[in-house]
């Protein structure tokens, strides 16, 4: 009762004192003294630093979608060529690279041309960074209005770019099934390298990997372990990918390929270790404890799940779970971004124990949650 009261009175001292920040008479006496001018100085930049972060974002996702950021990997180009190349004016041409190098993207010479800045290369660099830019045109038409996305307004954009994580099953066109695997793909590469540095698996085990798209994340593992083996389970018509991936890398006689939905059929038996490599954030509640107990099942005694995903923060809020995935996700009409203390709570209440949470070097990419299914006594 004690700490409840302190807290009680916590919150009112910062009521109380965020009130007062907000008059404007103590605003302008702040920025006329020598302490509180730094302070309104930073808080000014920080909060313009928020507004100019959808500007800032469009024009990165116009370097990528017009491929200028691809071009200059030839070298360097100025306004009038650029322009001429994609039918904008010069003028306003300039006015893009400027802004491409005001984010360190690009570099401008002395000689008024502009090529790839270090930050520019790093994107062009990265497997999949260009994709997973590029098809966030869908999230922000979702944002153009967040209140309305809050309330749970009619469709989003994002609802038909992703129609698998309402279980669509059968009815998945093959064409959007293969748009789907190849982004995942793409953007998975850094995911499970991030993962088995956090979670690394060793061992002559056998490694299933639920809702693993074309297989990412399992020719990681096998990569790196020449001695496991996996099997894939995930929608049908995302078996052609994984078939085609696990042949050309020379994996196929150690991995085998299981079509189903976790949704309608139970997992196959036999695994060592279960990874969910972003899975569970795509899915409500009702499904992901679901999940979570048909693992546990699929498990043997000693089993070991991992889950990989972008969480929230928890108790103290964290920008990439808690702006930019729980926005996703809640346009995407059915996952959350959850903290990995929920998440650990709701694999203990599958069964689970031995939870292991390792600090993520990267959050914005993935962090991730180790426990395992208990020996029986």
């Amino acid at each position: 009762m004690r700490d409840t009261g302190m807290q009680r009175r916590g919150f009112r001292l910062s009521d109380w004192f965020a009130r007062l920040i907000a008059r404007p008479d103590v605003q302008n006496m702040a920025s006329a003294l020598p302490f509180g001018r730094g302070m309104a100085r930073r808080d000014g930049a920080e909060i313009f630093e928020i507004l100019q972060g959808f500007v800032a974002s469009q024009v990165l996702g116009a370097l990528i979608e017009s491929g200028i950021l691809r071009d200059l990997l030839d070298g360097a180009q100025g306004a009038e060529a650029l322009g001429f190349a994609h039918g904008v004016p010069a003028d306003r041409m300039e006015q893009l690279l400027r802004g491409g190098a005001a984010l360190g993207l690009l570099r401008r010479g002395r000689d008024g041309r502009y090529g790839l800045a270090r930050k520019g290369a790093a994107i062009l660099g990265v497997p999949g960074l260009e994709g997973m830019i590029a098809h966030n045109r869908e999230f922000y038409a979702d944002m153009s209005d967040p209140m309305a996305l809050l309330r749970g307004d009619g469709d989003t954009r994002l609802q038909h770019f992703w129609p698998y994580v309402f279980g669509a099953g059968g009815n998945i066109d093959p064409a959007v099934a293969e748009k789907y695997s190849t982004l995942m793909a793409e953007s998975q590469v850094l995911v499970a390298r991030d993962t088995l540095a956090m979670l690394p698996i060793k061992g002559a085990v056998t490694v299933m990997d639920v809702g693993g798209g074309s297989g990412v994340f399992l020719s990681e593992v096998l990569r790196r372990n020449t001695r496991a083996r996996a099997v894939l389970f995930d929608l049908p018509q995302v078996m052609p990918s994984a078939e085609t991936r696990v042949r050309d890398l020379g994996l196929a006689e150690r991995v085998t390929l299981q079509g189903g939905s976790f949704r309608e059929d139970a997992l196959p038996r036999g695994a060592d270790v279960i990874s969910l490599i972003r899975v569970l954030y795509d899915h409500d509640d009702e499904t992901v404890t679901a999940l979570l107990r048909a693992v546990y099942e699929a498990l043997p005694p000693g089993g070991r799940l991992i889950v990989s995903e972008p969480m929230a923060g928890g108790a103290r809020s964290e920008r990439a779970g808690d702006l930019y995935f729980a926005f996703y996700t809640m346009a995407m009409g059915t996952g959350r971004a959850r903290s990995p203390e929920r998440i650990a709570q709701m694999c203990q209440d599958a069964g689970f124990q031995e939870m292991r949470i390792p600090r993520a070097p990267r959050p914005y990419i993935t962090s991730a949650l180790n426990c395992v299914r208990p020996r029986e006594s």
